[in-house]
């Protein structure tokens, strides 16, 4: 099995599960992963290249998908414009660049850990999944857990990871704090923005920029 991973700090809770979910020396064997930027992890799945992985919506539409995604509530702090700039897309992004557009929203957009640290920062910025909550009233789903085949399998990952309370082990903390220059306690804060579960009202959000998105 071939898993898409995006090494962003919003699914490092998923990557923790991930570890304890394939504890045996049986499933370790079986599942190896390939890395990359939400943009390159697009192609691979769709190329079959790997067999599941958090898909942007904009390509996850018509894919098989658990209930299980990246997903905003309201504000979601790592998918940001920058305001009175030059208008840009991020290239490692697919769905944000989209919602920029649909936002009518200009200036360069920033996505992950880069455009946490710039939240960070103080300086000036947009948050995309706000303005998109504060226009229509639902959750923006930015990824789906899509797969090619084993639903079983995903549906199970699915089940577990949903009900379980994840603890980041310090050691790992400060390892992503390190490699991203993000402090462990702004990283705990970031995550608490971050939904997973495909609910009723992101089922809604996710409807909804498809309708505007494929029209």
């Amino acid at each position: 099995m071939v898993f898409g991973k995006i090494e962003y700090l919003n699914l490092l809770p998923f990557h923790v599960f991930m570890k304890r979910f394939t504890k045996s020396n049986q499933q370790k064997m079986s599942m190896h992963y390939k890395r990359g930027v939400p943009s390159e992890i697009n192609k691979k799945f769709l190329s079959r290249r790997v067999d599941a992985a958090f898909i942007s919506s904009v390509s996850a539409k018509n894919q098989l998908h658990v209930d299980l995604g990246i997903i905003a509530k309201k504000e979601v702090l790592s998918v940001l414009v920058i305001p009175n700039t030059d208008t840009q897309d991020d290239t490692d992004s697919a769905t944000s660049n989209v919602l920029a557009k649909l936002l009518n929203i200009k200036g360069e957009v920033l996505i992950g850990d880069k455009a946490l640290k710039h939240y960070l920062s103080g300086d000036e910025y947009i948050d995309l999944a706000k303005e998109w909550s504060s226009r229509y009233g639902v959750p923006f789903v930015f990824a789906l857990l899509c797969y090619h085949n084993q639903s079983v399998h995903y549906k199970k990952i699915q089940r577990e990871f949903l009900k379980k309370d994840i603890k980041i082990p310090q050691y790992i903390l400060q390892q992503a704090s390190k490699k991203t220059g993000i402090d462990a306690k702004d990283i705990l804060m970031y995550l608490k923005y971050i939904s997973y579960s495909l609910d009723k009202k992101a089922k809604l959000g996710l409807k909804k920029f498809y309708n505007k998105v494929y029209i």
